[in-house]
């Protein structure tokens, strides 16, 4: 399997930067989302049950977006990416505005939608970039993402305890986001091999589902974690709406350094190594979680989770772009994202169900065994590059 250079930051961020606006934009909308889970569930009203069942229309409508998000790229050629950005935006205005059901969810189908398109298009754009100049891209974009997703938990942190609403934090977040799409546009940003060529689609092979399996698991934890810490730490810890806040802003923290770091790991590590070692970082962090007796142990358990989670994603999205042909890497990482945003969307509903039947200490304990499927699947994918 081809090995990416290490080079300096500078190089990096000039070249990826319409896909670094793109994850960026989403891990702010996503960010303040999660952190102000607990006043948007006061909003309306509702059970951790009822919730993830709202929330569930969010990837429903992700999944029917990321099909057609290939054709929709190829027929928006260099706008692509940067309409997206904005559709994902404009749609974050709307789940905080009205406390009733039907409204909170029309507005989980608008960011599904939007964001399952966006996530096809921006991963191809970086994988296309790391082919095409040899550079180490999709950590870097990630850790944007997670850093992004981190300052706006934070900041919805303050502002929640300075009384301002779901509806003031995410239609900030969302106009944050809209800006951002002005950053996202490109010369020449066509990100070619998106259509399905005339002899169909065999050439993917088995690596677009083997690294989206370990993508879905790896999101599967990750935006679980996101989403239901804050919960986690005010309703079973005791802690405060700031303490709260604090729980997926340390794990998007942890993410995005640990994935800079990532960058340089590559060079120096086997990828399959470092899936398996980050799988089993991950799923320690998550039974610390788990099984924490206060907010201070809860955000120990969340930095050790973040740590092996960061490069699990980024890692399994490269390796299916060097192992796909150039001809099919476009359509190879969109089956990857397809498959693994499977985990990213269904993950916050899953522990929601777990969270109202079980506690929310067995739904952090169920995404800990999920990682480490991990184990399996990494020498599996090491075998097809």
């Amino acid at each position: 399997m081809q090995t990416l250079r290490p080079t300096r930051v500078g190089g990096p961020l000039r070249v990826a930067r319409p896909a670094l606006a793109a994850f960026g934009a989403m891990g702010i909308c996503w960010g303040a989302f999660a952190a102000a889970l607990p006043d948007t569930k006061a909003l309306l009203g509702v059970d951790e049950a009822r919730l993830g069942l709202m929330m569930l229309f969010a990837p429903v409508a992700a999944m029917a977006a990321m099909l057609t998000a290939a054709r929709l790229g190829s027929a928006l050629g260099r706008r692509a990416l940067p309409l997206m950005v904005l559709a994902m935006g404009a749609a974050f205005v709307l789940p905080g505005q009205s406390p009733a059901l039907w409204a909170f969810a029309a507005a989980m189908i608008l960011c599904g939608a939007a964001t399952g398109a966006l996530d096809v298009l921006m991963n191809a754009r970086v994988t296309a970039l790391e082919a095409e100049r040899g550079l180490p891209l999709m950590n870097l974009c990630h850790a944007v993402y997670s850093l992004a997703y981190a300052a706006a938990a934070i900041g919805t942190g303050l502002a929640r305890g300075a009384g301002l609403g779901p509806g003031a934090i995410l239609g900030g977040a969302a106009v944050a986001a809209m800006l951002a799409s002005l950053m996202a546009f490109e010369r020449d940003g066509t990100i070619h091999g998106l259509a399905r060529p005339p002899r169909g689609s065999a050439a993917l092979g088995a690596a677009p589902f083997i690294g989206g399996a370990m993508v879905m698991i790896a999101f599967l934890s990750e935006n679980a974690a996101e989403a239901w810490s804050a919960l986690h730490i005010e309703r079973t810890l005791g802690g405060s709406a700031t303490e709260g806040s604090l729980g997926p802003a340390l794990l998007a923290i942890t993410m995005g350094v640990a994935r800079l770091a990532g960058q340089g790991l590559l060079a120096r590590v086997a990828p399959a190594t470092l899936l398996s070692a980050g799988a089993l970082v991950a799923g320690l962090g998550a039974l610390v979680a788990a099984f924490a007796l206060s907010p201070a142990m809860a955000y120990a358990g969340f930095v050790i989770m973040g740590l092996g989670a960061s490069v699990i994603a980024p890692t399994a999205f490269s390796m299916v772009g060097q192992a796909a042909r150039p001809e099919a890497r476009a359509r190879a990482v969109a089956r990857a994202t397809f498959l693994g945003y499977l985990g990213y969307f269904f993950g916050p509903p899953t522990l929601g169900f777990l969270a109202a039947a079980f506690g929310l200490r067995a739904a952090f304990a169920f995404a800990a065994l999920a990682l480490l499927s991990v184990l399996v699947l990494a020498p599996l994918m090491a075998r097809r590059g």
